[in-house]
């Protein structure tokens, strides 16, 4: 970074490496732009000090991240969330993919212990559900054998790799592991149930740490229980089957659910294409440097 000299430094998400980076870039004189803010307004809200002392300008995809900040005196610019276009443009791409009635997509994380978790429970669930496919998003960081256990006695459910949008377009409903994937899931316009459990201990820890209503991104953004949440103790198979049951066979909530997921897909679409917008800021910024440096 000494030798290149840029007009900006772009930092983007990994908050634990990027904050430390962006200390010792304005140690240097160097201006940062960080794109993708951390997750301050869930948890160590005394981070935004370290942002604002730091950097000097930052680029939201989340709605509510610009009033948080605000609540600090600290103006950020919302661009829109990038998976959006993503999203479109792999619908656009794929649109010979057929819909199906009868699959239903299992997607329990992408970390080991999250899977042992959710696996069991979401398999448990399924076998309310004989006349339907189940099929299990892998988590391409896992080898296949470590679900085979899992899978082991159900004969309407099966695995796949690589391919959990494809999945997600024919599907007719999703159990979900919090995390991007709820937001991915609802961008694909399919109901979903997200199901999440850690350990105790960690569940307790994170109760005291983290200050949120939902754990669900589609929840958070749009300020209400736009899909439901089986968290912890909740988290059984017989709370799956009935909530799965409604998303199936209930209209009504399947049309609330659609209404939602239209006015999330608004939101998060504001301005248009986020990356280019985020692009257009960094750019700007640069440019105003690269001319303060030239008329020096």
């Amino acid at each position: 970074i000494t030798q290149f000299q840029p007009d900006v430094v772009v930092l983007i998400n990994y908050s634990a490496f990027n904050l430390r980076m962006a200390k010792w870039t304005r140690q240097h004189q160097f201006h940062n732009i960080f794109y993708i803010s951390p997750q301050v307004w869930a948890w160590k809200e005394g981070r935004v000090k370290t942002i604002k002392t730091y950097v000097d300008k930052m680029i939201v995809i989340l709605p509510f991240e610009k009033t948080f900040f605000k609540k600090w005196d600290y103006e950020v610019d919302y661009v829109g969330h990038p998976l959006v276009a993503v999203i479109e443009k792999f619908k656009k791409d794929h649109a010979s993919i057929p819909p199906s009635s009868s699959t239903i997509a299992l997607l329990p994380g992408s970390r080991r212990q999250e899977i042992q978790s959710q696996l069991p429970v979401m398999l448990k669930a399924s076998e309310k559900f004989p006349d339907f496919n189940f099929i299990v998003a892998r988590a391409p960081s896992i080898d296949n054998e470590f679900y085979a256990p899992f899978l082991a006695g159900y004969n309407n459910v099966k695995a796949i790799s690589n391919e959990t949008y494809s999945l997600l377009m024919q599907s007719r409903a999703a159990l979900v592991t919090s995390g991007t994937a709820t937001l991915e899931t609802a961008l694909f316009g399919i109901p979903e149930i997200v199901c999440y459990k850690a350990s105790n201990v960690s569940y307790q820890i994170a109760r005291r740490l983290v200050k949120l209503k939902y754990i669900c991104l589609v929840n958070l953004i749009m300020d209400k229980e736009v899909v439901k949440e089986l968290i912890q103790n909740e988290l059984t198979a017989p709370n799956i089957s009935l909530e799965l049951h409604k998303l199936l066979f209930d209209p009504q909530k399947k049309e609330r659910m659609e209404t939602d997921y239209a006015a999330l897909r608004n939101l998060l679409s504001e301005g248009g294409d986020a990356s280019a917008n985020a692009a257009r800021i960094i750019y700007d910024s640069a440019r105003t440097r690269l001319n303060a440096r030239i008329l020096k």
